[in-house]
């Protein structure tokens, strides 16, 4: 669930499984898949980066990956300091 806000300045919550696409022009549109359409005030990329985010709390899109240093690399550097 995202939260987002209409144009009017109302905050709702939305399913962001529903979302087909996400259109800016230049107000964004939200396209469901019912097919209804909503605008928001949220830009595009803020409404992908919710949405991304919403799907990794759900773990079906792992974050994203921190360089873990390898073993050998921390074993060098302890050697040479």
């Amino acid at each position: 669930m995202i939260k987002l806000t209409r144009l009017d300045g109302e905050q709702f919550v939305l399913n962001a499984d529903l979302i087909r696409y996400v259109e800016s022009r230049p107000d964004t549109f939200i396209t469901l898949t019912s097919g209804e359409r909503l605008v928001v005030t949220e830009t595009m990329d803020e409404v992908l980066d919710r949405a991304v985010r919403y799907q990794q709390t759900k773990h079906l899109i792992p974050p994203p990956a921190t360089p873990t240093p390898s073993p050998l690399r921390t074993a060098v550097k302890a050697a040479h300091g």
